[in-house]
């Protein structure tokens, strides 16, 4: 499975033999049950993840009530970033919403593996980049559209997510409850017949 993880670095920088083994020596890869919790709020952060097979979300306990903010599904890095690099405890849970198949960073390897191979610190800022795009959409998301037209845009940007995740996890993703995502789910399908 770590040849994902080397196609998927290859595919933005070129990759020499040496950082394909080194590489390839120090990522462990690690399997994860449907529910198993990668972090937990409270909780300091010491590995980076990169998804090889399954979906993880990442959600907030605010008043006993999960909030789900985000999703990351195969080919995605998985860092709750403030407790990984400044090793400040955790406000938010990780959790495997599938079964998963990780690849396991340790900071101190990360670290290593970046001092080692320059490049790849052009793939982590061309990585990081991505994501901070991936929140700012996000986040304007919550500010200008509705939860009908939110949950539309997941309809044409991850419509994988419609099957993968539970309904209620889908709902708090897009900012509902459960009963208001059905209602927005049927009138959109009485618009489209």
């Amino acid at each position: 499975m770590i040849h994902k993880l080397i196609e998927h670095i290859s595919s933005f920088i070129r990759l020499d033999q040496e950082a394909i083994e080194v590489i390839s020596s120090l990522i462990q890869i690690k399997a994860y049950e449907k529910g198993e919790l990668l972090l937990k709020e409270g909780a300091i952060s010491d590995v980076s993840y990169f998804n090889l097979e399954g979906c993880v979300r990442l959600y907030y306990l605010v008043d006993g009530e999960e909030k789900t903010t985000f999703f990351y599904t195969e080919n995605q890095f998985i860092t709750s970033m403030r407790s990984f690099t400044k090793k400040e405890p955790s406000n938010h849970y990780l959790e495997c919403v599938e079964n998963c198949c990780l690849a396991l960073v340790p900071y101190h390897i990360e670290q290593d593996l970046l001092a080692k191979f320059p490049k790849l610190e052009s793939f982590a800022r061309i990585v990081l980049e991505q994501e901070l795009g991936n929140y700012q959409e996000m986040l304007s998301s919550y500010i200008i559209s509705s939860p009908e037209k939110r949950y539309l845009n997941l309809m044409k940007n991850q419509p994988t997510l419609l099957q993968r995740v539970p309904l209620y996890q889908l709902a708090s993703y897009i900012g509902v409850k459960p009963e208001s995502l059905s209602r927005i789910r049927k009138r959109i399908t009485q618009n489209a017949s």
